[in-house]
């Protein structure tokens, strides 16, 4: 093993882990935002409107009136920002590699990448066909020219940032923090999933389809990019997976309250958290035990301890 066993004899005392995250994920997130800012408070200047900056967060912004595509960029800054703290601060602070996070080696898995986010966006079309055809009038294309091909271009080249900064951070970074503290690799995979979905508390779903029917999403897809990461031995697999979910949402499917809402080419009337949580779980079976055959991963290295 070596994505969790690298870190181990390395700098990881307690406050680094809060002095990285703190700078790379807080600061980078406020700094980054502020194009989001000016850009509303431009808008709203043009349109003689007053609005309270203090108040914005990803549930409300369709109110100030951006267009939908710039809002999807502005809202990725944040995050390229963040990811560019994360890789310029991790040496100095851990005294090792961005790529020792990735999977513990100098090198890159990036076959495997491509590998995850092929399975995972071929699952998520053919469930989308699936739904389509069982329930057509939920759905509404949407679809127009002018705005859908700047998306697939905003989406195809700027969300993989937003996702490889999320898996880095909890299924990377995070995650050997847990394994050094802990040496359990059951918990490498519990704790980041549940710090996953609380980042996602404030996100609009939540507050419009419930906590205890959406949190579990957040929750069960990070305990799925963790479970391989674990057994991966490297989260090249899950970014790549990550990067295809929200990729495909963003470009073939919105709905009122998504926090990714954008001109995609469907739009859904109605939402059932409980069949799509229930969907979710058997999606994520399929994908590992698609990987689990692919690369005959051994199941009982979640119980070998770390060391």
């Amino acid at each position: 093993m070596n994505h969790l066993e690298s870190v181990l004899g390395k700098k990881n005392q307690w406050w680094r882990y809060v002095v990285l995250f703190l700078t790379a994920f807080v600061a980078g997130q406020f700094i980054g935002a502020i194009p989001l800012g000016l850009a509303i408070l431009f808008k709203n200047m043009q349109d003689g409107s007053s609005v309270d900056v203090s108040n914005i967060n990803s549930s409300n912004l369709s109110q100030f009136g951006l267009d939908q595509n710039l809002t999807l960029f502005l809202m990725i800054i944040p995050f390229i920002v963040s990811l560019i703290l994360f890789v310029v601060l991790v040496k100095p602070i851990h005294q090792q590699s961005f790529k020792a996070v990735i999977n513990g080696t100098s090198r890159i898995r990036w076959s495997r990448f491509l590998s995850g986010f092929t399975v995972w966006i071929a699952i998520m079309a053919i469930y989308l066909a699936i739904d389509f055809s069982l329930n057509p009038d939920n759905f509404v294309i949407n679809f127009s020219f002018e705005k859908f091909i700047p998306l697939v271009i905003i989406a195809v080249l700027l969300i993989p940032f937003q996702t490889t900064f999320e898996e880095v951070m909890f299924r990377g970074y995070l995650a050997q923090g847990v394994a050094v503290w802990t040496r359990n690799r059951l918990w490498v995979v519990l704790i980041p999933a549940f710090l996953f979905g609380m980042m996602h508390v404030f996100n609009p779903e939540i507050e419009e389809y419930g906590f205890w029917l959406t949190m579990p999403q957040y929750i069960i897809i990070g305990l799925v990019y963790g479970l391989i990461t674990v057994l991966d031995d490297g989260i090249e697999i899950a970014m790549g997976a990550h990067a295809a979910n929200n990729i495909f949402l963003s470009v073939f499917l919105t709905f009122k309250a998504s926090t990714l809402e954008t001109p995609a080419l469907f739009v859904q009337k109605e939402l059932d958290p409980l069949k799509d949580l229930l969907s979710l779980f058997v999606i994520s079976i399929l994908f590992v035990v698609f990987f689990q055959r692919k690369y005959k991963w051994d199941i009982n290295v979640l119980f070998r301890r770390v060391e």
